[in-house]
């Protein structure tokens, strides 16, 4: 098979990647989990042939370096592609991409987070690990003030996944690597180019962070994505960055311009597919605070007792979705991070298995990869 018929048949079956390994069977990640497609083992010809069907002219770079990413369109369905060279031979990680940019109101997201594209400036973090819908639930925020607002955003992302069509907003979407150096420099020379929102695909080193911060601080909406499962490992994460003898100086930073931290994990639900979790925490004065004195173990207790204002704590929506039935004990011991709450003082299931609300977020098992 080609990597075309690999990709046709991945989205039939509602698979979300696709791993292309020399030596064994092509396989499909679905619903979290990776299964065999029933095909014959790869041969490192035919991994070669991939690598060429999917870098094109790009190979000869790939080469050189070991490794590529990229985003295409590839039998009408756009893909992220990782290409990478092991023991010898290619290795291709496909990451299957929605057809279109979603609405906000059918991800299944907290009622909150329809706040976030209305604020004015301030950075918003969206965290979770590597699957999680991060890029999707961005996609939809971004999408939301192109319909609503006359604004610029610009984008720095590595590589391009969901690709805008302007309405009311100027969209520049620029590629790392292609466009721009780095997420650092692209960052920099944004603060030249006028925007009202931009969206940083990655904040992960020291000068990247500094300038979103300082972005942020300036008057610009500033969206960006944190390897992390809770609000307060996202702070802590962000200032750990930094030396000790900056890590004040960030905190107060940090408190002044961190409008909301929304963390996600997308779990396998009872009934197959996978079901959207959400911890959200918008700041007041009281987390403000926290941040700025150094106390984010705190944070997570704030978080829980300020739900009035939209707050939620990752273990109460998990808790949530275990006692209606929607995710299995194991499911829900493995993820909850305060592990006194899931003995027997804990949630208790309904024994009911819930219907997917019409428009909610859906697994990859239904027709939604993330």
């Amino acid at each position: 098979m080609k990597v075309t018929e690999y990709i046709e048949k991945a989205r039939r079956d509602g698979a979300s990647d696709v791993h292309l390994v020399c030596g064994l069977t092509p396989r499909f990640r679905i619903d979290g989990s990776i299964r065999e497609m029933g095909s014959g083992r790869l041969t490192q010809e035919d991994c070669l042939a991939a690598a060429r069907e999917l870098a094109g002219p790009q190979l000869d770079r790939a080469e050189a370096v070991g490794e590529l990413d990229l985003a295409k369109t590839v039998a009408g369905i756009r893909c992220r592609v990782n290409l990478f060279r092991q023991q010898d031979a290619w290795s291709a990680a496909i990451r299957l991409l929605n057809d279109h940019i979603p609405d906000l109101g059918e991800l299944g997201l907290p009622k909150v987070v329809g706040e976030f594209p209305q604020y004015s400036q301030g950075l918003v973090l969206i965290t979770g690990e590597t699957g999680s819908g991060k890029s999707t639930t961005l996609a939809a925020v971004l999408n939301q003030i192109n319909r609503n607002e006359a604004k610029h955003i610009l984008t720095l992302e590595d590589p391009i996944e969901y690709v805008y069509t302007p309405e009311r907003c100027i969209i520049n979407q620029r590629e790392v690597g292609r466009d721009t150096q780095s997420f650092a420099a692209g960052l920099r020379a944004a603060l030249r180019e006028d925007p009202d929102v931009i969206l940083v695909g990655e904040m992960r080193d020291l000068e990247t962070i500094e300038t979103a911060l300082t972005a942020a601080e300036t008057g610009h909406l500033v969206f960006g994505t944190v390897h992390t499962n809770s609000a307060a490992d996202s702070v802590d994460r962000i200032v750990d960055v930094f030396p000790s003898g900056r890590q004040q100086q960030i905190r107060l930073q940090l408190s002044m311009t961190l409008k909301a931290v929304l963390s996600q994990q997308l779990l396998p639900k009872v009934g197959g597919g996978r079901v959207l979790a959400c911890e959200v925490m918008k700041t007041d004065g009281a987390i403000r605070n926290l941040i700025r004195e150094g106390k984010t173990p705190q944070i997570a207790n704030t978080i829980q007792t300020t739900g009035n204002v939209g707050n939620i704590l990752m273990d109460r929506a998990l808790g949530t979705l275990y006692a209606a039935g929607t995710i299995d004990r194991k499911t829900y011991e493995g993820a909850i991070r305060d592990q006194s709450q899931a003995g027997a003082n804990g949630p208790q299931p309904s024994g009911k298995i819930p219907q997917p609300p019409a428009g909610g977020m859906r697994g990859p098992g239904l027709k939604r990869p993330f």
